[in-house]
C-alpha cells in the first residue's frame, strides 16, 4: 500500500464507514510529494451471491515489454458448469516512473476486458480491477488458451514494471438473468473477418472494445480539427467518430465511442493520480443488437462482419476494435428462418465550423440515425425485432496560437429503441447514454500548467421485465478535477497541486447506490456513501 493509504481516518472510510469521512487540513500537504493514496473509484463492488464458489487465476504477469503472457484456463472444479455469477479480479503494482499503458485480456480469442494503467509514485501503487463477466460463461465452460498483454517500455527513464495478477470466482447456481448459449469471435480470412452463427440463433448482440490510444491524435480524437484551422492534430472531417459495423457490406449498426481519458491524459498526470477517469480501469464495449441481421445469418454459411470508425484519415492508426458476438439459441429448433426487413440510414451530418482569430474556434455539430428490421419464425410464432439508434455529437473547441491555452466543450449522445414484437403486446426496451467533456489546459508565460477538466458518463435505461414489470435505472458518474504543475524542470521542483472528485450515482427499480470520492494532493479527502 502507499504511505498515505495507511492514514487511520482514510482507511476507515475506504473500508466501510457509512457516514464518510473527511481529511483534516494536517493530513493534506501544500503539494505532491513521492507518493500518495492508492487509486480509487467510486463505482460499485460487484454484487456477489450467498452460495458456494470457485477460484481460477488466469494470469500472473510482469510486464516490460511488447511480449503478451500466455498460458492455459481449466474450468473451476466444485462449481458446475452453469453459474450465478462469474466475476473477474485483477489486483495490479508498479513504482517508479512509468506511462500509463492499456492492456488486453482474452480467453479462447474472446476479449473479457480492456483496461488501462494508472502511472505510479516512486514508491509504488496498487490498484484493483472487478468486472462481472457472466455473459461470457460459455467462454468458461471448457479449456481455453490465455493471452494478455499489457505493452510496457522499461529503461533508464521509465522503470515501471507493471506486475498483475488475474482471477474469476465463479458462484454456483442458475443466473438471474440469462446468458448467452454461445460466445463467438470473428475469424480471419484472406478478404478479411468472417461470422458464422449457430442455424438456430434467435438473438443476436455484438460487443466491440473500441478504443482510440497510442499517444497520436487519435487518442485526442475528439480535439482534432479539420483544415484550414491552424491546430496540431487534423482530421480530413473535424471530430466526429462513429464506430460502425457492417455485414456483407450492409450497415447493421452504429455508437458512439466514449472519450476515454487515460491517466496520463490531458497533459496532466496528477488529476488522476487516485481517481481516474471514469472507465479508464474498465473500458465497456459499444453494443449492437444484430438480431434483425438474424434471418439472414441462420444460413448456416460464413458471413462478412467488417467494424470501422468513421472520421479516422486514412493510413492513420490508433484505434483498436476486438468484436465478441453474443448468442441466444431457440432450444426447440435445430434451424430457425426469417429475413432482414428493413435497413435504413440517415446520411451523416458533419458540420465543422472553423473561425479564426486570437481564440481560434471550432463549432462541430454531427450525427447519424439508422433504423433495422427483420423476423424470425421461431418456436414460439414470429418474432420481429426493430432497432432504432440515434447518435448526435456537438462541440466548441477553442485554442490560441501555440496551443497555450486549449479547450473543448462537448456531447455525445447515443439513443436506442429495441422493439420485439410477436404474440401479445410488443416489448420496448430504451437506452439512452450521455457523455460530456469540459476541459481546458493552459501554460501560463512561468511554465505553469493547469488542467481544469469535468467529465460526465450518464445512461437511462428502460426495459421489460418479467410479466408486466417495467425495469429502470438512471446513472450519473461524474469526475472533476483541478492540477498544475511546473513543465520543463526535474520532477521534483514540479510543485505540483491538484483536486479531484468523483459522484457515481446509480438508482432504479432495483435500488439506489451513490458514492463520493474526493482528493487534494494525492491524499484522499472524502469517501462517503449516501444511499
Amino acid at each position: 500500500m502507499s504511505m498515505l493509504a495507511g492514514v487511520a481516518l482514510l482507511a476507515s472510510a475506504f473500508f466501510g464507514a457509512g457516514a464518510g469521512a473527511v481529511a483534516q487540513a494536517a493530513d493534506v500537504p501544500a503539494e505532491f510529494g513521492t507518493d500518495w493514496h492508492d487509486p480509487v473509484t467510486a463505482a460499485p463492488p460487484v454484487d456477489r451471491p450467498h452460495s458456494t464458489s470457485c477460484q481460477v487465476t488466469l494470469a500472473d504477469a510482469q510486464f516490460r515489454d511488447f511480449t503478451p503472457y500466455r498460458g492455459a484456463y481449466t474450468p473451476p472444479e466444485g462449481c458446475g458448469d452453469h453459474w450465478s455469477k462469474v466475476v473477474l479480479r485483477l489486483d495490479g503494482k508498479v513504482k517508479g516512473r512509468q506511462y500509463d499503458r492499456l492492456g488486453y485480456l482474452h480467453v479462447g480469442g474472446v476479449e473479457i476486458l480492456r483496461t488501462s494503467t494508472p502511472e505510479p509514485s516512486p514508491d509504488g501503487i496498487e490498484w484493483h480491477v472487478e468486472k462481472d463477466v457472466t455473459r461470457y460463461s460459455d467462454t468458461f465452460r471448457s479449456p481455453r488458451d490465455v493471452e494478455m498483454l499489457i505493452g510496457n517500455t522499461v529503461d533508464d527513464t521509465y522503470t515501471g514494471v507493471i506486475d498483475v495478477h488475474v482471477s474469476l470466482t465463479f458462484y454456483a447456481g442458475r443466473p438471474a438473468d440469462q446468458a448467452p448459449d454461445r460466445v463467438l469471435t470473428l475469424t480471419g480470412t484472406p478478404d478479411g473477418t468472417t461470422l458464422t452463427t449457430p442455424r438456430n440463433s434467435e438473438r443476436i448482440l455484438a460487443e466491440v472494445y473500441a478504443t482510440g490510444s497510442g499517444g497520436g491524435c487519435e487518442e485526442f480524437w475528439y480535439l482534432t480539427v479539420a483544415d484550414p484551422a491552424s491546430y496540431s492534430c487534423k482530421a480530413d472531417h473535424g471530430p466526429y467518430r462513429e464506430v460502425q459495423i457492417k455485414i456483407d457490406g450492409q450497415l447493421a449498426g452504429i455508437a458512439a465511442p466514449f472519450p476515454n481519458v487515460w491517466t496520463g491524459g490531458w497533459s496532466n498526470p496528477f488529476l488522476w493520480y487516485v481517481l481516474p477517469a471514469p472507465r479508464a480501469f474498465d473500458v465497456r464495449p459499444l453494443t449492437y443488437d444484430l438480431t434483425p441481421f438474424a434471418g439472414l445469418l441462420d444460413d448456416g454459411r460464413p458471413h462478412r462482419v467488417d467494424v470501422s470508425v468513421v472520421g479516422v484519415p486514412a493510413g492513420r492508426s490508433g484505434w483498436s476494435a476486438p468484436v465478441n458476438v453474443l448468442v441466444w439459441q431457440d432450444v426447440h429448433r435445430a434451424r430457425v428462418t426469417g429475413s432482414l426487413t428493413a435497413d435504413r440510414a440517415t446520411d451523416i451530418a458533419n458540420s465543422s465550423t472553423y473561425t479564426p482569430g486570437s481564440e481560434n474556434r471550432v463549432n462541430t455539430d454531427a450525427g447519424h440515425r439508422l433504423t433495422v428490421s427483420g423476423y424470425l419464425d421461431t418456436s414460439h410464432g414470429r418474432v420481429t425485432t426493430t432497432v432504432a439508434r440515434t447518435l448526435a455529437n456537438t462541440s466548441v473547441h477553442r485554442w490560441t496560437d501555440g496551443e497555450n491555452t486549449d479547450g473543448l466543450d462537448a456531447t455525445w449522445s447515443d439513443d436506442q429503441t429495441v422493439t420485439v414484437g410477436g404474440h401479445g403486446p410488443d416489448r420496448t426496451a430504451r437506452t439512452h447514454l450521455t457523455y460530456t467533456l469540459k476541459g481546458t489546459t493552459t501554460i501560463g508565460a512561468d511554465n505553469r500548467l493547469r488542467t481544469v477538466l469535468t467529465l460526465g458518463d450518464r445512461a437511462f435505461v428502460v426495459e421489460p421485465g418479467s410479466g408486466w414489470r417495467t425495469v429502470w435505472s438512471r446513472l450519473d458518474d461524474t469526475y472533476s478535477g483541478d492540477a498544475a504543475y511546473t513543465t520543463n524542470v526535474p520532477r521534483d521542483q514540479r510543485h505540483a497541486v491538484g483536486t479531484s472528485s468523483e459522484r457515481y450515482r446509480r438508482y432504479g427499480s432495483d435500488g439506489c447506490y451513490d458514492h463520493v470520492l474526493a482528493t487534494a494532493q494525492g491524499v484522499l479527502t472524502e469517501d462517503r456513501e449516501r444511499c
